[in-house]
């Protein structure tokens, strides 16, 4: 499974650590940027190419990073295919529901509100969560 990364400078730590973190679990990574911390640069152009190269490959997923992980996850989702959730903190069973009940393919994480530590466990939590294929949630995906 490819997992697919970008943020913009907002995330920019944040997108660096758990890409050495997913790299030393053996998974491949496919970083889309930002490349170095440009404090004007523009999320929209990262995430899109991130949520691009998911939906060609439907067994991948992708983490993408910013300060809320809002904007990006509005980004993201304009892209037919791309389920992506938000997480800026709090309870990591929304993570799990996420997966389970909406099959999200791509997280967002608000990287002002999460610090890299919980980035890390709330990677892990999502990246282990998988679809429950129940027919309620099947018959709603397909009203996408």
């Amino acid at each position: 499974m490819t997992i697919h990364l970008a943020t913009d400078h907002a995330g920019y730590l944040h997108k660096e650590a758990i890409k050495t973190y997913l790299e030393g679990e053996g998974l491949e990574v496919m970083d889309h940027g930002a490349f170095e911390l440009v404090e004007d640069d523009d999320y929209p152009d990262f995430v899109a190419l991130a949520g691009i190269e998911l939906v060609k490959d439907p067994d991948s997923m992708a983490i993408v990073f910013g300060g809320s992980g809002e904007g990006e996850a509005m980004a993201a989702n304009r892209i037919n295919g791309v389920r992506a959730t938000v997480y800026y903190g709090g309870p990591v069973e929304i993570l799990t529901l996420s997966r389970e009940h909406n099959a999200s393919n791509m997280l967002s994480i608000g990287a002002r509100f999460v610090s890299i530590e919980d980035s890390i466990q709330a990677v892990k939590v999502w990246l282990k969560t998988p679809f429950s294929n129940e027919e309620r949630h099947v018959r709603r995906l397909n009203k996408f």
